[in-house]
């Protein structure tokens, strides 16, 4: 991966060999912040557009008396979509975000990666 400091905050561009771009910079508390180019924000969008889909969906069956078979098997494909979505998320973030948080000794990025984990898993 290629870097180059672009100004004077030490923001700093890395360049992967696929040729996807990820702005990052460092504070004076050694700290760090990630200005990440998302690479999959259009297929997440479309993800959860058609979660959000099959959820009203769930609400007219529950709405329209369905049978409660039916509407527990469209209420698991909401939540398997927004599993896959959550998936594709933290994909994305431990292959750029968490590398750079490593490579700049971010702890903290790393200590609230851990935290969101938990809560995504539970």
């Amino acid at each position: 991966m290629a870097i180059k400091e672009i100004n004077e905050k030490k923001e700093h561009i890395h360049i992967s060999d696929d040729g996807k771009t990820y702005i990052h910079s460092h504070d004076s508390n050694n700290g760090s912040t990630h200005k990440h180019v998302h690479q999959n924000t259009k297929a997440v969008l479309n993800r959860l557009a058609k979660a959000k889909g099959h959820l009203e969906s769930v609400k007219r069956m529950v709405e329209n008396d369905r049978d409660c078979s039916e509407v527990l098997i469209q209420l698991a494909a909401v939540i398997s979509a927004l599993t896959s979505t959550g998936k594709v998320i933290l994909q994305e973030h431990i292959e750029h975000c968490l590398v750079e948080a490593v490579e700049s000794g971010d702890r903290q990025a790393i200590e609230d990666l851990n935290k969101a984990i938990n809560l995504f898993i539970k």
